[in-house]
């Protein structure tokens, strides 16, 4: 490669699906570049990334590890982001303060697909990024085949930058397509230069081709070199990679080897080194001005045991020097603390020049995705920050020791602040706090935080549903509240027509007394007796969707009271509705499930299997051979739903949800329903 002057301080994401090696990738880059002594292991818990209790007890990465080394006099941050889908909020908000993403897959065909929701966000945000095959020294597959199973979920053309050399079965080296070196892999060393083996010279020459026909798509000068037979420098072609690929995001150059046995990272460290874009060039992607006061954006926060709250930021422009007071432009604090990442280390800075990411203490009132001047004033512009995904997945948690309800509050908002695709909700209908998030691990490490970090356990169970009960006959009651017992007693006397409504109009209430058969001041706790009762109707469930009107009564000078009336507006619903035909009301959700094409069929068997009624399907807009299916979907049917639809999809289908409307809910199902409610409304004392 051509020699470059030092760069300021980079930064590169790894990313890519659950098991494709991130987190073994990190702890062989650190290595080679000198970082670290030596390597360790995602089984033995010895990484420097996955350094959480919740990500050494499962073996994966649940938040971003951000450790920082130097590698040929430049200084450069990794930040190892989680793969499991449930947790890619996490590795989308720290993608937008990078220069670049690394995504390390597998080179499996059938796993291509899991790429495609990552490589689409990096693609709409024109993220410069390389794709890194990772286990090279267990691929069966031929490399051509793999890249076209690459391509198939890329919006942007892939560029093979290495076309392997196998010995038998095994890959054990690659000839560089540029530099038309040839290599052979060592364990835990350098490879050693090897001349191209003839067996393979003249896919070489096939694969180089075709690497500089994709670069003169976005040149013509290489086009008319290559119309002429006239071979391009290696030098250009160098300059038309870094320029076209890394700063423009044009195409996405492939690199290839076996981290666990550091094959191909010492070369893709080089390939980083020079294709990489520097600070200055991603703050104009994002919108930044170059002058100004000093600027930073906050892309992970953390509440550790020790130090208490720590802001993960990257700094464009400074410096920023501990002590300093910073703002997003609500609320201001001042730096306590400023550190250079390294895991779950740190190492003190007396100031963070730009490019530089860094750790900021107790920036108190500062969230994720903020930016932050020390006046507050924040430009105009900048790139919109990635919205937190909708919950899909719901517990009911409870603290197990009543004395431990505040604390758990304080908690979970900490937790919520930590990642905001976390979420909890105060069910009103069921009385329980209802904590969403993006899936079944994704709530598990939720509550193991709580327990482990806040010394807080927690039950947790599926969430109720909050069903309702309504009438299908109206009907006339008439009550008497009366009782004797010495001194001033009660009397009320009401007679009230009951008649249902059409669904989703609720309660109404209705005064058609006349001749001042209840006095006017009584006629409100007539009313306040029958809300009550509706809390609660014959079936154990709230009611709904019925018009009550009161057109008739009695009272007695002396014994009449508001709470006398109250009494006997209750009971008079009491007695009646059993005798209107309650039934019992299912909440019924609107759902828009996304799933690439070749899933459609399997979702819509699925919603069918679930009660469900299709509604339709589309084209998902935007995104290329994917579609939408729209449905109705009763709640009760949706608490493990995106458990099943990822076990159908490779781990890439979604969905979104809202509340619409109620549907009535009869035969064995709602025998079910009411049978439980009614064995739950047994065990509560008294």
């Amino acid at each position: 490669m051509p020699q470059k002057p030092p760069s300021g301080p980079r930064c590169a994401a790894l990313v890519g699906p659950y098991l494709s090696g991130k987190t073994t990738l990190m702890e062989s880059l650190l290595c080679v570049s000198g970082a670290i002594p030596r390597k360790g292991t995602v089984k033995d818990g010895s990484t420097v990334g996955d350094a959480s209790p919740a990500a050494r007890s499962r073996q994966m990465s649940v938040e971003p590890t951000v450790a920082t080394t130097r590698f040929m006099d430049e200084s450069w941050t990794f930040i190892d982001c989680p793969g499991s889908i449930e947790f890619a909020h996490e590795a989308y908000t720290a993608l937008m303060v990078v220069d670049a993403a690394i995504v390390v897959c597998e080179p499996v065909i059938e796993r291509a697909l899991m790429l495609a929701p990552l490589l689409k966000f990096l693609d709409d945000r024109q993220i410069p990024h390389l794709v890194f095959i990772n286990k090279i020294d267990q691929s069966s597959q031929r490399m051509r085949d793999v890249l076209a199973a690459l391509q198939a979920v890329s919006a942007r053309p892939l560029v093979l930058r290495q076309v392997p050399i196998r010995e038998g079965d095994k890959i054990a080296g690659y000839v560089d397509l540029v530099s038309e070196r040839a290599y052979h892999y060592k364990p835990g060393q350098p490879s050693d230069l090897i001349p191209i083996p003839k067996d393979i010279a003249e896919r070489e020459k096939e694969a180089r081709q075709s690497l500089l026909e994709t670069l003169a798509d976005f040149d013509d000068k290489l086009l008319e070199q290559l119309i002429e037979d006239t071979t391009p420098s290696k030098e250009d072609i160098y300059a038309h990679l870094t320029s076209t690929n890394m700063q423009r995001d044009r195409v996405v150059p492939v690199l290839m080897g076996c981290a666990d046995r550091d094959f191909g990272v010492r070369r893709l460290l080089k390939a980083l080194r020079h294709e990489v874009p520097d600070a200055t060039v991603t703050m104009q992607r994002l919108g930044i001005p170059a002058d100004g006061e000093p600027l930073a954006q906050v892309f992970k926060t953390q509440y550790a045991a020790h130090t208490g709250k720590l802001s993960y930021a990257r700094v464009w422009r400074g410096p920023i020097a501990d002590g300093a007071t910073l703002g997003d432009g609500a609320t201001t604090a001042r730096l306590a603390g400023l550190g250079k990442p390294m895991g779950a280390s740190t190492s003190k800075l007396a100031k963070a020049e730009p490019g530089e990411t860094v750790a900021m203490g107790r920036l108190e009132g500062i969230h994720t995705g903020a930016t932050v001047t020390p006046s507050g004033k924040i430009p105009p512009g900048l790139a919109r920050w990635p919205t937190a995904p909708s919950p899909c997945f719901a517990l009911a948690i409870m603290a197990e020791k009543r004395a431990d309800e505040v604390k758990l509050s304080g908690a979970l908002h900490r937790l919520i602040e930590e990642d905001a695709s976390l979420s909890i909700e105060q069910n009103a209908d069921t009385n329980e706090h209802v904590l969403w998030g993006q899936g079944e691990i994704h709530l598990a490490v939720a509550l193991e935080r709580l327990r482990t970090q806040y010394n807080l356990v927690v039950s947790a169970k599926p969430p109720q549903v909050p069903y309702k009960e309504t009438i299908k006959r109206g009907i006339q009651q008439h009550a008497r509240h009366k009782r004797q017992s010495g001194g001033h007693g009660q009397f009320a006397d009401v007679k009230v027509e009951i008649r249902p409504v059409s669904r989703g109009d609720g309660f109404a209430f209705e005064d058609k007394i006349v001749g001042g058969a209840i006095p006017r001041n009584f006629i409100p706790a007539v009313e306040d007796g029958v809300r009550e009762y509706l809390g609660k109707g014959p079936l154990g469930f709230p009611v709904v969707d019925l018009h009550v009107t009161l057109f008739d009564g009695q009272y007695h000078d002396v014994d009449s009271s508001d709470q006398a009336f109250k009494t006997a507006g209750a009971l008079a619903m009491r007695e009646a509705m059993p005798k209107c035909d309650p039934v019992l009301l299912e909440p019924i959700c609107k759902v828009s499930i996304a799933v690439p094409n070749e899933f459609t069929s399997k979702v819509q068997r699925l919603i069918s299997s679930r009660r469900g009624q299709i509604l339709g399907y589309d084209a998902r807009p935007n995104w290329d051979g994917w579609d939408e299916v729209s449905a109705y979907l009763p709640q009760s049917e949706m608490h493990d739903l995106i458990v099943e639809l990822r076990s159908a999809t490779m781990g890439v289908g979604t969905f979104e949800w809202t509340f619409d409307h109620l549907a009535e809910l009869t035969g064995k199902l709602a025998e079910r329903v009411v049978g439980r409610k009614q064995e739950q409304a047994e065990k509560v004392p008294g």
